[in-house]
């Protein structure tokens, strides 16, 4: 029976990805280690929370000990790293904290995963690999033409974006230096249920419920490539398994809208669907992000040669059974929205 440590098991992605490898695997163990910030909510995981091969732990990933104790008492296969502050607003209003999670988080998770893994002098035992979960933030910012490749320079533009590069470059110095198992997955905007809403899907979703206004970067024309969480979480699932060792795999969705299209989507099926008083005009513009990216483009073609792999769901659907999904779990929304949710961005822009 394989073991897997995932971190930030209880934030949008992990979640989606311990529920998908419980899922389709019965002979693995999963222990979910996540200090239940703002964005984590063991809610997520009410699905699995009684399965025998799941364990939850809370804990910072900065706490160096801590870590050593859970390597110490399980025998760890295989490490999986979501944990991350990674809204960009809040690393612009406050990026000290971006720093000591995402890069010296890091640090202390690789650590740890050296120290127990190893069996001689930059030998490991047989197996085992640490996965960093990345962004295609950390490539900063495109044309109208053109992708993010694994050989794209990097050359992010947010204190958010800068921590996940250092983090990345970190991981790749632990394979160059030490021979320790590695790889890195960049993926595209990720979408679909548990989303925390202070991300702009999630976010749209219920303010148009509310009759809210629908806040929009400066012109809306910003464009994102938008993954579908499950494809992710069945492409990280491949990297683990069958990725070669201290290689980047990007991961992208080849589904690139604008930011006002996405907004546009939304308000359209909820006013056909749910409620017809739901209209453009909640639409607000507002002054742009500073050192907003224009466009993220992202060619999963290695991933797709190597691996095999290839999104499944399409926008048009993917963006319906997320709509769905947070329409038959308001009270998910709710109890997240009354009570842990002290966004700056949700208490800036979404006031009746």
């Amino acid at each position: 029976m394989k073991t897997y440590l995932v971190t930030g098991g209880a934030g949008f992605i992990g979640s989606n990805f311990i529920i998908y490898m419980l899922g389709k695997y019965d002979n693995i163990k999963i222990i979910n280690v996540d200090s239940l910030t703002y964005a984590g909510n063991l809610e997520n995981l009410k699905s699995v929370e009684n399965n025998p091969n799941y364990k939850f732990v809370q804990l910072d990933i900065c706490d160096g000990p801590g870590l050593d104790r859970i390597f110490e008492e399980n025998d760890v296969d295989y490490v999986v790293n979501f944990a991350a502050e990674s809204h960009v607003d809040r690393s612009i209003e406050d990026p000290q904290i971006f720093l000591q999670t995402n890069v010296l988080g890091t640090s202390t998770l690789l650590c740890a995963a050296r120290k127990a893994w190893a069996v001689g002098d930059d030998i490991y035992k047989d197996g085992v690999k640490y996965l960093q979960v990345s962004t295609d933030e950390v490539y900063g910012s495109l044309g109208a033409e053109g992708f993010f490749w694994e050989t794209t320079p990097l050359a992010p533009h947010s204190p958010y974006s800068a921590s996940k590069a250092s983090a990345d470059l970190l991981t790749l110095a632990y394979f160059d230096t030490y021979k320790f198992p590695v790889n890195i997955t960049r993926c595209s905007n990720n979408y679909g249920p548990f989303q925390f809403p202070e991300k702009l899907i999630p976010l749209v979703i219920n303010n148009a419920l509310e009759h809210r206004d629908l806040p929009v970067y400066g012109d809306g024309l910003q464009v994102r490539d938008w993954l579908y969480v499950e494809d992710h979480c069945k492409a990280i699932d491949m990297v683990i398994s069958s990725g070669k060792l201290g290689e980047v795999y990007n991961i992208g969705g080849h589904n690139e809208r604008t930011n006002i299209k996405i907004v546009k989507t939304i308000v359209k099926y909820i006013k056909e669907n749910v409620d017809s008083k739901v209209g453009e005009n909640l639409i607000k513009h507002v002054t742009d992000r500073k050192g907003h990216d224009r466009r993220y483009g992202i060619a999963p073609d290695k991933i797709k040669k190597d691996l095999g792999w290839s999104p499944e769901t399409t926008f048009d659907v993917g963006i319906k059974k997320t709509i769905d999904w947070y329409l038959k779990n308001m009270s998910w929304m709710k109890n997240i929205t009354s009570g842990q949710y002290q966004n700056y961005y949700y208490k800036m822009y979404s006031k009746k």
